[in-house]
């Protein structure tokens, strides 16, 4: 979900895997059983400016996925390993390829950053290893670069699109502005953003692109104020949304009528950013800890360690953990094909609510539009989302006959 100004095309970050690719992959045996007697998890996320929305986080929701089995599964322990990929495809696949060749590992979840999930997703499926995506955003995970050994977890950039836009155009207003970030998340998402307005009548009056960690939006937001849209929409992450919604409230944008609407924005980044400025403001999400009971339970057991609330990408990275062991319980392997086609068998419990895994390797479930509280309604800390509506699965992903993937019959 972070994105970087390091990020190479997608098609580099596939050649990056490849590179590291070694002629005789260590790929795990296919005859069952749980190889080298132990289950071993790498949580490879982003410790820079992206560590609230992933990163530690992230391995404490894999730890406590792995609490629920009490730390072992079929009679053998379950371990959890971590790293920083540091927003680097070549960085995370030269980790990756350790973690595979030397320590072990069967599975790697987390992989924020579109460029960096592509290119260990790469790599994975060359050594038959597991990667269960709760980070990276972009819908081509489940497209044209599918794999037998890739599950997403993410809410990626169809879904947000088609989650959040036609909600918002309806009840506010056809005409947006664009103000996206100049790499291949902000590409992706203004695409398939604009393509969704455009298919319910709506229209692109303006866009801008502008340059990874920019500290001063002004001349984005100024432009976007003058061009009369009724919707003014972000496709940033992390810093940049802060600074660019904290900006926009000093720019009078609200208050002049313009909505503020953030395309993968994060419970983190409201958090930053202080209700004051992020009022009203429309987003949308897999998970908000304040929706019902289930969600709630796994917030207070995250809360009691992290001491703040999970943000969806950690609930995405504790619900894929707990699948995938589901899966090697109920398969007799850590085998990364057989576990996969077990993942995608059963249903997936997502904090209580059906949920389920496409030949794709598409998890689909509910999504959720919500609007930022003023300060005034938020009754607690942490109180920060008012839920608009929810998007059933089915309509919010990309039809699977569409993305290109081969597996796809």
């Amino acid at each position: 979900m972070l994105m970087r100004t390091r990020e190479r095309t997608l098609g580099t970050a596939l050649f990056i895997a490849a590179a590291f690719m070694p002629l005789n992959c260590s790929a795990q045996s296919a005859s069952g059983g749980i190889s080298d007697d132990v289950i071993k998890i790498g949580v490879l996320g982003e410790y820079g400016v992206g560590k609230d929305l992933g990163g530690p986080g992230s391995v404490t929701a894999a730890k406590l996925a792995a609490e629920d089995f009490k730390n072992q599964v079929l009679g053998k322990p379950i371990e959890i390993v971590s790293a920083d990929h540091q927003g680097k495809p070549d960085v995370a696949v030269g980790v990756a390829k350790k973690w595979f060749d030397i320590e072990h590992v069967d599975a790697i979840t987390d992989l924020a950053v579109s460029s960096v999930g592509l290119a260990v997703a790469g790599l994975a499926t060359q050594s038959n290893r597991s990667v269960l995506i709760s980070g990276a955003a972009t819908s081509d995970l489940t497209g044209a670069n599918c794999s037998p050994v890739i599950t997403h977890w993410a809410d990626d950039t169809y879904a947000l699109s088609s989650g959040i836009v036609p909600e918002v155009s309806a009840k506010l207003g056809k005409d947006w502005f664009f103000v996206a970030v100049d790499y291949s998340f902000g590409t992706a998402m203004l695409r398939d953003a604009s393509d969704t307005l455009k298919k319910g009548g709506g229209k692109v009056v303006g866009s801008v692109r502008y340059p990874y960690g920019t500290p001063d939006f002004s001349s984005f937001l100024l432009t976007a104020q003058s061009s009369g849209a009724k919707v003014v929409a972000l496709a940033s992450t992390g810093a940049d949304t802060i600074n660019g919604v904290k900006q926009a409230h000093e720019f009078g944008l609200q208050a002049g009528g313009q909505t503020i609407v953030g395309l993968l924005t994060f419970i983190a980044d409201i958090h930053s950013v202080g209700l004051k400025d992020a009022q009203g403001m429309y987003l949308a999400s897999q998970y908000y800890w304040d929706d019902d009971d289930n969600t709630r339970s796994f917030a207070k057991r995250f809360f009691e360690i992290e001491k703040r609330m999970p943000t969806k990408l950690q609930a995405a990275t504790y619900a894929s953990v707990k699948h995938y062991l589901k899966a090697v319980e109920a398969s007799g392997t850590d085998e990364a094909k057989a576990v996969n086609a077990k993942m995608r068998s059963m249903p997936v419990d997502f904090f209580g609510r059906k949920a389920r895994i496409r030949h794709d390797g598409r998890v689909i479930y509910d999504l959720g539009v919500y609007r930022v509280k003023s300060p005034s309604d938020s009754k607690a800390p942490w109180d920060y989302y008012e839920k608009i509506s929810t998007i059933p699965g089915d309509k919010a992903f990309r039809p699977e006959n569409e993305g290109g993937c081969s597996l796809v019959r």
